[in-house]
This record gives structure tokens, C-alpha cells and sequence, in this order.
């Protein structure tokens, strides 16, 4: 699979990525015909939009884990020398003809903001041919 435009790439399984700037990573979503969750997408690689909303947690703002699991808060406590060790989040936007806007109930810095939806960065970036 690979990189479809400036800001998607393509996965197995009908799944495309693109990047979050306010996680500073990558997020991905079903679509089409397939098994497990799917959205709707306009067909646009230039100016996706995404139906419904997409949430994205880690760490114990995922449904499953339990009070007193060990998380990635927990980890960070425990290893505060690893300055990119993964943390807690959660993301929620919607994806709306390039636009991303991030609900309020993100914990990350740009919740509330509506942005344009990045480039790829060079690292998920097709090198030229």
C-alpha cells in the first residue's frame, strides 16, 4: 500500500492514514466494504472527510482498562529519563473536507481548534520514483 496524496496513505484492508498534529502521529480508518468499524469517506484524497467522528484513546483512556492498571502515565513515572516514551490520550475530531477539528474532550494541546489536515510527514512519505 502507499501514499494516495499529499496528506493519506493507504493501508490493507481498505484502512487510510494520515497525520495528527496534535498527537504528533499517525491515525488511521476503515473504509469500504470489510470487517470491524468503518467510515464513510468522500472519496477525496486531497480533502478527505470522515464520517462519523473519529476517536482515538491509548493508555487508560481506552474503554477496557481498569482503575489501578498500569498505563502509560505509569510508565513515564517510572522511566521519566525517556523523553518520547508514548503517553495517555485521547483524540476526538472530526475530519470534514481537509479540515480537522478537534472536540473539546481532546487532552492535547489543540483541542478546540479547527486546523488543516497536514502533509504527511517525510517519514510516510513515497520516495520519488
Amino acid at each position: 500500500m502507499g501514499q494516495i496524496s499529499k496528506f493519506l496513505r493507504s493501508q490493507a484492508n481498505g484502512g487510510l492514514l494520515y497525520w495528527c498534529q496534535g498527537c504528533n502521529c499517525s491515525h488511521a480508518v476503515n473504509v469500504g466494504d470489510g470487517p470491524g468499524p468503518r467510515w464513510g469517506y468522500n472519496g477525496n484524497p486531497d480533502k478527505p472527510t470522515f464520517t462519523p467522528s473519529v476517536l482515538v484513546t491509548t493508555g487508560h483512556y481506552v474503554s477496557w482498562h481498569k482503575p489501578g492498571d498500569s498505563c502509560w502515565c505509569t510508565y513515564q513515572e517510572g522511566n521519566p529519563e525517556e523523553k518520547d516514551a508514548p503517553s495517555c490520550q485521547r483524540c476526538h475530531t472530526f475530519i470534514n473536507d481537509g479540515k480537522v477539528q478537534f472536540l473539546s474532550d481532546c487532552t492535547h494541546a489543540l483541542a478546540g481548534q479547527t486546523l488543516d489536515l497536514p502533509e504527511l510527514p517525510p517519514h510516510l512519505q513515497d520516495e520519488p520514483a
